[in-house]
């Protein structure tokens, strides 16, 4: 898996000279913030800068001849805070605290505009009350309103204000230019006396329904961080090291910091110990739950050179492991780089939308002012000028289009994290969408890439319990995977391996071993001189790997052992016809064996390739291609890395090699054909949900802009419409978490 971020400190070198860091960017408030932050960036020569507003971080590229001081300084001369995001040495940022206490402000500044506008809109809108207090009850709406829009509207105003300073305008400056409108307004009425109509309620309650909205907003935000917040912590604090006592052969452990384990050290894990770093197990046996890393539900047995993975949870053992990859390295580094990376990126959609969002702000303003002269000059008077055109002001806010892409895909790639299935980058979600065939690999894929034991066919009267014992006790001499996966097979039909002597390994042919003065052979027919015809139909029928076993120059019986399909490929399959996939079948396994494969997990046999060279997988994908199939390509060894690059999408199985899983757009933590319909689905449905989002908000923008600019929209049910069409938009993304298997 590639890894994309890196410490601030050291920016990672990239191709060319380079460079690249992530930047934490602080005072964004809206779609036209993220734009104005990206458009500069990206005026420095050779910079490629992205800024996503849900994430409220830059990633940006950049050539030596700059530095990261340049880059925040160019960040903050905008009118933003730029602050380099900062790893430790296990590759996890720093808790994003400024979020919590962002919140715990904002929260202030909401409760207190709330019970002020509540009062407000009372002496102002209910007559008994209004009707009795007279003047005086003006006088009140000002001095409860100040504080509004003083103190709790100041973050609105204050971003107004930079923004000014820098000859540009966000939805901040609408807000503020609104709500000084109306509030200079009345305050000039009530002291002059030369107008009735006053507007303190439409300053307070706006204000109040706009910070609610951010409120809102802001804790949805969180929540579709969570996934990757949970990533980030999911790592072990510290580790139990063994140290060698010189001169005893002792071993003594040593407890120390996560982030000072080594590789080649060994540790201990306890039962219910997180492993501290990926590594291989060198000695106990226990159970590892790796759901939370993998997404993988059911517990994998593990012992002696076993592998683990950092952050997976031990059962019931203990083991001692000794560390492989550390910091940076760990699969659980690499998969928080590509949540990440994923969720910095701009689909195409989204650049459409920041285009838009770059020019809306003044836009608005120009047509607030339109607007307010164009009444005047039908006749109007300024206080009812007046009220049109802050409507315009407040309700034209592009929020809703700024955070229609970034939250879902925030949302989406969390979601992927923790079902084990990693986006490489927003843009995917476009190639899942035209996708309308999928090639699957046979072993390891459809099949469980273990050879098991299927049948036993005996020849005569020799019982097939006889004919597996004499077997199974020669292969337990061998190392071979047939020979393994006899042994086994034996022992779980509870037959038990005789006591050999002699044994001889015949490369490429099988073995041989005498029990009980018998010298039994266990290989290819090529090493008997009479095989009945009952076997050689066996060995002509058989869907997998089949040995003879005999003696004295004939074969007795014949032992077939395959690969055998996963218990859910076949209903993993049938997911994928679903989603509109042709499913088809590529494997270097002999044509009878493939057909059969393909018959039991329900693939057409016209849709399977067999006997494929690992060099010619590239071909076969690009033949597809040329038949104007838009290809998705499921594999997981280094031969499949051609093919992978050559697919429309590429996706990697995680139990396979980086170098599949560096040329894949998707990469799977989990070995299961279900998981690539969980992708596909995944993907199309957050690819569906940013086109719904854009779609309101830009139709919201369409209809509500006019409505205003002809007085059909009040201020007050401007500023409480704004507000709601980008807390519907957040929300609308957190369905995404819920997304899960039918």
């Amino acid at each position: 898996m590639s890894t994309t971020t890196s410490s601030a400190a050291s920016p990672s070198g990239t191709a060319a000279g380079s460079q690249h860091v992530d930047l934490a960017i602080t005072g964004m408030t809206c779609a036209s913030c993220s734009a104005r932050i990206e458009r500069k960036l990206n005026k420095l020569d050779g910079v490629e800068a992205s800024v996503n507003l849900a994430t409220e971080k830059a990633s940006v590229r950049f050539p030596s001849a700059l530095s990261v001081a340049d880059i925040v300084a160019t960040v903050e001369k905008t009118g933003y805070g730029a602050t380099p995001v900062e790893r430790d040495r296990g590759g996890r940022a720093p808790a994003m605290t400024h979020d919590v206490v962002g919140q715990g402000s904002l929260r202030l500044r909401m409760i207190v505009a709330s019970v002020l506008a509540l009062v407000v809109a009372v002496l102002h809108m209910v007559p008994p009350v209004a009707d009795a207090l007279g003047m005086t009850g003006h006088w009140l709406q000002l001095l409860l309103t100040l504080p509004v829009y003083l103190w709790a509207a100041w973050p609105f105003h204050r971003a107004a204000a930079i923004n000014a300073r820098h000859l540009a305008s966000t939805m901040d400056t609408l807000v503020s230019v609104g709500t000084t409108a109306a509030m200079g307004w009345s305050v000039v009425a009530l002291l002059t006396g030369f107008s009735h109509d006053m507007y303190f309620e439409v300053v307070a309650v706006v204000t109040a329904f706009l910070l609610i909205g951010r409120y809102i907003e802001a804790r949805a935000k969180a929540q579709g961080r969570s996934a990757l917040t949970s990533l980030m912590e999911l790592g072990a604090k510290d580790v139990a090291v063994l140290r060698h006592v010189v001169g005893s052969g002792a071993w003594t452990e040593e407890r120390i910091p996560v982030e000072e384990l080594e590789a080649g050290m060994r540790f201990v894990v306890r039962p219910g110990e997180k492993v501290a770093t990926d590594g291989r197990v060198v000695d106990g046996t226990s159970t590892i739950d790796a759901s939370m890393v993998t997404g993988e539900s059911m517990p994998v047995e593990v012992g002696p050179r076993d592998d683990v993975t950092g952050a997976t949870v031990n059962g019931s053992g203990r083991l001692v492991v000794e560390a492989t990859r550390v910091g940076r390295e760990t699969v659980l580094a690499r998969i928080t780089d590509l949540v990440e990376q994923a969720q910095t990126g701009k689909a195409p959609v989204q650049r459409l939308a920041d285009r838009i969002s770059a020019v809306f702000v003044p836009a608005v303003l120009v047509l607030a002012l339109v607007t307010f002269v164009l009444w005047l000059a039908t006749g109007h008077t300024l206080a009812e000028a007046l009220a049109p055109a802050v409507a315009v002001l407040i309700i034209a806010c592009p929020c809703a289009l700024g955070l229609a892409t970034p939250t879902a895909l925030l949302t989406g790639t969390g979601r992927g994290a923790e079902l084990g299935i990693l986006i490489k980058g927003p843009q995917i979600l476009e190639s899942t969408r035209r996708v309308d065939t999928v090639v699957l690999d046979k072993t390891g894929t459809l099949t469980t890439g273990e050879p098991v034991l299927t049948d036993v066919v005996p020849a005569g009267a020799l019982p097939a319990e006889a004919a597996l014992k004499a077997a199974a006790s020669v292969e337990a001499g061998s190392e071979h995977p047939v020979a393994r996966a006899i042994v086994v097979g034996a022992r779980e039909r509870g037959v038990e391996v005789s006591p050999i002597s002699g044994f001889t390994s015949l490369p490429g042919q099988g073995a041989r071993a005498t029990i009980k003065d018998t010298e039994v052979t266990v290989g290819k027919p090529d090493l008997f001189t009479e095989v009945p015809d009952v076997l050689r139909h066996a060995l002509d029928a058989g869907t997998g790997t089949t040995v003879l076993v005999g003696w004295g120059g004939t074969a007795r019986a014949a032992i077939t052992v395959a690969d055998t399909p996963r218990p859910s490929s076949a209903a993993a399959v049938a997911r994928l016809r679903e989603l509109g996939l042709t499913p088809y079948l590529l494997t270097g396994d002999n044509e009878h064996t493939a057909r059969a494969v393909a018959r039991e997990v329900g693939i057409d046999e016209a849709n399977v390739d067999a006997g494929v060279l690992p060099q010619d997988k590239f071909a076969h994908v690009r033949a597809l291609q040329e038949r104007g199939r838009v290809v998705a390509m499921v594999g997981d060894g280094v031969n499949d890395a051609a093919a992978l690059a050559q697919a429309d999408l590429g996706m990697a199985m995680g139990s396979g090699t980086d170098v599949a899983a560096e040329s894949a757009d998707i990469v799977l933590m989990r070995s299961d054909v279900d998981t690539v319909a969980d992708a596909i689905g995944l993907s199309r449905q957050t690819l569906r949900i940013i086109k719904e989002n854009l779609v309101w908000a830009f139709g919201y923008n369409t209809l509500a802009i006019p409505l205003a600019a002809f007085g059909y929209l009040t201020p007050l049910i401007a500023g409480g419409a704004m507000a709601m069409s980008s807390v519907l938009v957040v929300l609308n993304s957190l369905r995404l978490k819920g997304y899960g298997r039918r």
